[in-house]
């Protein structure tokens, strides 16, 4: 009996170390994943938590991809707009950020604020101006406006569009084939092929006012 339980001891204990090695590196794995999860968490906390965090981490190379962002621009310690994205691809030799599925929240003088859906959109990180594209709307409390593409000048505060425009209100639909708007004193240009369409109970409720009006 002790002749034979010397080879199988052996055997035994050969098996067992390299059971302890596998269990091992199993175990380093592990960590290392949890550690790199949780890196990426709290970094996304800090980028979430602190939006203005976003452009300085990201210009440190050339290009990179980020998921879900957040953005906030201000100027004088007023917000002007603030952003979230699914997705940003920053681009350092262009200057620009590449997003997917952005909305973005426009803080007007009166201290209104207008709200804008589009399907893509560039951020020019040297100006802070964008460029939203495919179906982008754009709304406020009183009106939705549906255009292809639009653009966002951060120094003097505009927004505008050469595609077609239409705009809805409760009684009203406006069309254009342009729009320029002014976010400072909420003045609205409109041009070529303008039309407008108002409900009948607008329409009668206009005419009676009119009617009711003394005469010069």
């Amino acid at each position: 009996m002790g002749k034979a339980d010397g080879p199988f001891l052996a055997m035994v204990l050969s098996k067992y170390k390299r059971t302890k090695k596998i269990s091992l590196i199993l175990a380093a794995v592990i960590l290392v994943t949890l550690g790199t999860i949780v890196a990426v968490f709290i970094g996304y906390r800090q980028v979430s938590e602190a939006p203005g965090l976003l452009l300085s981490s990201i210009k440190d190379g050339a290009k990179l991809s980020l998921g879900k962002i957040r953005q906030t621009s201000t100027r004088d310690g007023k917000k002007e707009w603030s952003l979230e994205a699914d997705s940003a691809h920053y681009i350092d030799t262009e200057n620009k950020v590449v997003l997917k599925r952005l909305f973005v929240t426009l803080y007007l003088e009166d201290h209104g604020e207008m709200h804008l859906d589009a399907d893509n959109g560039i951020l020019h990180t040297d100006t802070n101006d964008i460029e939203f594209s495919g179906d982008v709307v754009i709304k406020n409390e009183d009106y939705h406006l549906k255009t292809r593409s639009l653009s966002y000048e951060h120094k003097r505060r505009i927004i505008f569009t050469s595609d077609p425009v239409h705009i809805s209100g409760d009684s009203t639909k406006i069309y254009a084939d342009s729009l320029t708007y002014n976010l400072k004193n909420n003045n609205i240009v409109l041009t070529g092929n303008v039309a407008a369409t108002i409900s009948k109970d607008l329409a009668a409720a206009q005419r009676k006012d009119t009617r009711g009006q003394p005469g010069p």
